[in-house]
């Protein structure tokens, strides 16, 4: 497996085609590669192969390519608990600030997932404390919902606002006591 993707990512990326940057005029057979890469990659992600994900890393991919629901290597390795991997994607550059066409960030996904080794890594990043996703909620709104306790406390020792309101008047204030208007909800990546 290694090999093979060294020798196609190397192939696509000599024969000028960019992993990041898809192309309408590329040849039928260098579009059908570039549509297993990515199968590959995102499924590196979701099943945690940190020796697949180097491969891409060292063949310069870009760790913002989104998948159809806007998900992320990072988004999906942080969803799915695998926190070497997120420490892998983090070093070589990953924004963990990207959300997904939802607006849901890595860091959503772990508070939502209970994931709280992966949270803590994520707070480390340089995000907005209350960054928004589509529907206005911010992590520590997630994290007081699903009763993440540690993760509220810190989030508001980094700044956030628990009395910022939701489209629907939720506060991560109210979430924390059980008091919600209608639940948050998380697609799962």
């Amino acid at each position: 497996m290694k090999l093979f993707l060294s020798l196609l990512c190397g192939l696509l990326l000599a024969g000028g085609v960019h992993a990041a940057e898809p192309s309408t005029s590329m040849p039928a057979d260098n579009a059908g590669q570039r549509a297993q890469l990515r199968n590959t990659y995102f499924n590196a992600a979701r099943l945690g192969r940190a020796e697949v994900m180097q491969e891409f890393i060292n063949a310069h991919w870009d760790l913002g390519l989104q998948d159809d629901k806007g998900y992320t290597a990072l988004i999906l390795a942080a969803y799915h608990g695998h926190p070497t991997l997120v420490s892998q994607l983090l070093k070589a550059g990953a924004n963990p600030c990207q959300a997904d066409h939802r607006g849901n960030t890595a860091l959503m996904g772990a508070i939502f997932k209970g994931e709280l080794a992966i949270a803590g890594q994520l707070m480390k990043a340089p995000c907005a404390v209350d960054q928004r996703n589509q529907a206005g909620q911010t992590a520590a709104m997630y994290a007081a919902l699903f009763q993440r306790k540690e993760i509220l406390d810190a989030l508001v020792a980094q700044g956030a606002d628990l009395k910022a309101q939701d489209a629907r008047g939720n506060t991560a204030e109210r979430l924390q006591q059980g008091q919600f208007s209608e639940p948050v909800s998380q697609q799962a990546p």
